[in-house]
Formats: structure tokens, C-alpha cells, sequence
């Protein structure tokens, strides 16, 4: 997805639908079902559905800040883990080789998650314990407990953060929120389909402006609340970029060209 597109693209749905709701105000106007009249009440209708929409959007932000940073914490992790395990001098390097290989391993299945759309907890979980299984063998090679303690900290890092990421993932916000601006959202169209507009040409720019701005909204709350959505179609993602990046950065240590992304 370009930039243009991600920056636009919500508005240009939402554009697009209420082109399609103009055409129905075209058919009550031709009807003579336009019987709303303007008022206080209509005006404060309004205000207060967007705002209902702005508070929740406030809601899923939070969510969406945290998600945010947890791609560069994580890649940060895994450069950490792949580094220090280099620092280690043992007689057996295959553990260390070990936990090299196995920390490539674990961020290759997050990012295979990450694209897939999915997050299965038990493939990485497993891979995680194989990391762990490769500390616990360094301290039977009698490893300095200062390095044990540091690789132990970053996959406790890394666990932390996956997951954080699936309880962002398949938690929704608050359901009975979402009920309400949906239905906000529904109320302010109907009263929009149906109030009379005078002067005409002007009310059917207001029409579309507002139309506009809270199907926006909903729209844009909707994706907010899976900030890991990865695909063409998610216009508030994350950047996973890094994390790929290290996954190639993983695969060029051992001479192996990286995939596209």
C-alpha cells in the first residue's frame, strides 16, 4: 500500500458510501420525504454522536500507541539474544550456536504470524522454551551467570511482548462502545436522509461532509483495533519493516540472501 493510499484510503471509502446514501436523499427529495426540520436538538444530536465517536477513537488510540512500539522492542530483543550469545567462550559452542539459531527460528514464526494474520501462541511458545532450553544448558557448561542472567531477560523481554501481542489482538474494545457508535452513526444518517435542506445545494455539501467525517470515524476505529492487520487492505497497521529487516539481517549472518517483503 502506498502513502496515498493509507492516508486516504478510509476517506475514500467512506466517500464512496455516501455517495451511494446521496443517491437515497436524491430518491426522498423526489418523493417529498424530507419532513426533519432543523433545529437545536437535530444540531445537538449531531455534535454529541461525533463526539461519541471521538472518545472511543481516544480508546482504541491507547491500544494502537502501545502496538506501536512493540515491532522495534521486539527486534531489539533479538538482536540482543543473537549478540551476546557471541560474547559466550565455551567448549561446546554448538549451544551457543543453539541459541543463535533458535532465536532466528522464533522471530522468523512471529513474523510468519505477524503476515499470516494469525497468532498461534502454542508454535511460539514452543519456540521460546527451546530458547530457555538452550540457557539451562549454558549454565551446566558453567556459563558466567552475569551473561545467563542478561539472555534470560531479553527472551523474558521477548515473551512479554508476544504476549502483549495477542492480547491486543483478539481483544476487543469495549463491545457495548462499539454498539453505541454504531448506533449513533446510524441515528445521525437517518436524521441526515431525512431533514430538509434549505438551501438546497448547500445542505447537500453539509450532508456529505458530515456523512463523511463519521463513517470516517467508525471506520478508522474499526481497523484501529487490530493494529496488526498486515495486508493491503489495513489502513492503521503497524510497521512491521524492522522486524523483517532482522529477520534478513538473521539470514545474511549465515550467508542466506533474505526474502522479499
Amino acid at each position: 500500500m502506498n502513502k496515498f493510499e493509507q492516508k486516504w484510503g478510509i476517506v475514500l471509502k467512506a466517500a464512496g458510501i455516501v455517495i451511494v446514501l446521496l443517491l437515497v436523499r436524491l430518491a426522498i427529495d423526489t418523493f417529498g420525504l424530507d419532513l426533519i426540520t432543523v433545529n437545536t436538538v437535530v444540531g445537538s444530536f449531531v455534535g454529541g454522536a461525533i463526539f461519541t465517536l471521538a472518545i472511543i477513537l481516544t480508546g482504541t488510540l491507547v491500544d494502537f500507541k502501545e502496538a506501536e512500539k512493540i515491532p522495534a522492542e521486539l527486534a531489539g530483543a533479538f538482536k540482543n539474544v543473537y549478540q551476546d550469545a557471541r560474547l559466550i567462550q565455551v567448549g561446546d559452542t554448538r549451544t551457543v550456536r543453539a541459541v543463535q539459531e533458535h532465536a532466528q527460528r522464533l522471530l522468523a514464526v512471529i513474523n510468519s504470524n505477524f503476515k499470516g494474520n494469525r497468532w498461534d501462541s502454542r508454535e511460539i511458545t514452543g519456540a521460546i522454551d527451546l530458547l530457555n532450553d538452550d540457557i539451562a544448558a549454558l549454565a551446566m557448561q558453567n556459563v558466567p551467570p552475569q551473561f545467563l542472567v542478561k539472555l534470560r531477560a531479553e527472551v523474558s523481554a521477548i515473551e512479554r511482548l508476544t504476549n502483549r501481542v495477542q492480547v491486543i489482538a483478539r481483544t476487543s474494545f469495549i463491545p457495548a462502545a462499539y454498539a453505541i457508535a454504531e448506533l449513533a452513526t446510524v441515528g445521525v444518517l437517518i436524521v441526515l436522509l431525512f431533514i430538509k435542506l434549505d438551501p438546497y445545494y448547500e445542505g447537500l455539501v453539509i450532508f456529505f461532509v458530515i456523512a463523511v467525517t463519521i463513517i470516517g470515524l467508525l471506520l478508522l476505529i474499526k481497523d484501529m483495533d487490530d493494529p496488526f492487520e498486515y495486508g493491503a487492505h489495513a489502513y492503521a497497521d503497524v510497521d512491521f519493516t524492522i522486524l523483517f529487516e532482522m529477520e534478513n539481517y538473521f539470514l545474511e549472518k549465515e550467508g542466506i540472501p533474505g526474502p522479499e517483503h
